[in-house]
C-alpha cells in the first residue's frame, strides 16, 4: 500500500515541484509551492464542483426537509423514508461529499507530505523521474521568509484564510433557518454547534498547527483556502445563488 501510494501519489507531486522550482522565476521555492497547490486544485475542480452545487441543492430542499421532520417527528422510519424520497426524485446523493472526499484525500495528504518532508533544499534524486530537470539552485526565501523556517505571522494568515473560507462555505440563509426556529431539534442543534466550532475553532487549530510547523506549509493553506474562496463564489454565482 505505502509502495502504491508513493508511486501513484507522493512520487508524482513531488516531481512536479521540482518541474515548477526549474522553471519559475528565481527558482523560487514560494511561487512553485503556490502555483502546483493551484495547479492540483484546478485538477480537483470537477470533484469539487459537483460537492458544492449538491451541497447547494440540499440547502434548496431545506424547507420542505423540516416540513417533513415536523409532520413526522414521531415517526423516524417513516421521516427517514420520506426525505430519501425527496432525495431520490431531485436525483441527489447526500453522501456524494462524503465519497468525493475520499476521493480526493490521497491526493491532498500526498500534496501536503510534499511540502512538509520534500527535503528541500536539498533534492532526493532518488525520487525523480530521469526526464525532470534538476535545478542549479533552490531559492527558499518568499518575501523575505526562509521556506523551511516556522513563522507565526504565516501562521496567522493561514488561520485567517480558513476562518473567511469557512465564511464563505457556510448559507448565511442555512443559519438564519436554524437560529430563527423556535424548536430545534437534535441535529438542527448539532448542526448549529459544528457549525460555530467550524467558524472560530478550527481557525484557531490551523493557526497552532501553521506556526509549529515550516512556512512552506502555511503557504500551502492559505493558497489552498485562497482558491477554495474563489472556487466556492464562482461556484455559487454560476447557479445564481446571490441573484
Amino acid at each position: 500500500m505505502h509502495y502504491l501510494y508513493n508511486t501513484f501519489f507522493y512520487e508524482p507531486l513531488y516531481n512536479s515541484l521540482i518541474l515548477l522550482i526549474k522553471i519559475v522565476p528565481w527558482h523560487s521555492v514560494g511561487i512553485a509551492v503556490v502555483l502546483l497547490t493551484i495547479i492540483v486544485k484546478l485538477l480537483l475542480f470537477p470533484l469539487s464542483q459537483k460537492s458544492i452545487k449538491t451541497q447547494l441543492q440540499m440547502k434548496l430542499l431545506e424547507p420542505d426537509l423540516n416540513d417533513i421532520k415536523i409532520k413526522y417527528k414521531d415517526n423516524k422510519q417513516l421521516q427517514a423514508e420520506k426525505i430519501m424520497q425527496i432525495y431520490k426524485e431531485k436525483g441527489l446523493n447526500p453522501f456524494s461529499g462524503i465519497i468525493q472526499l475520499f476521493v480526493q484525500l490521497p491526493v491532498l495528504i500526498a500534496l501536503y507530505q510534499v511540502f512538509l518532508r520534500g527535503g528541500l533544499p536539498n533534492i532526493d534524486i532518488n525520487l525523480t523521474y530521469f526526464f525532470v530537470n534538476i535545478p542549479d539552485f533552490v531559492n527558499m526565501n518568499f518575501f523575505g521568509v526562509n521556506m523551511i523556517e516556522k513563522s507565526i505571522i504565516f501562521g496567522f494568515f493561514a488561520a485567517l484564510a480558513q476562518f473567511i473560507q469557512i465564511q464563505f462555505s457556510l448559507s448565511n440563509k442555512n443559519k438564519k433557518n436554524i437560529d430563527n426556529k423556535k424548536d430545534l431539534d437534535f441535529k438542527d442543534e448539532l448542526a448549529k454547534s459544528m457549525n460555530m466550532q467550524m467558524k472560530y475553532v478550527m481557525p484557531i487549530v490551523i493557526f497552532f498547527i501553521a506556526k509549529s510547523l515550516p512556512v512552506v506549509v502555511s503557504l500551502y493553506l492559505i493558497t489552498s483556502s485562497t482558491f477554495a474562496i474563489f472556487q466556492e463564489v464562482y461556484i455559487k454565482h454560476k447557479n445564481n445563488v446571490y441573484k
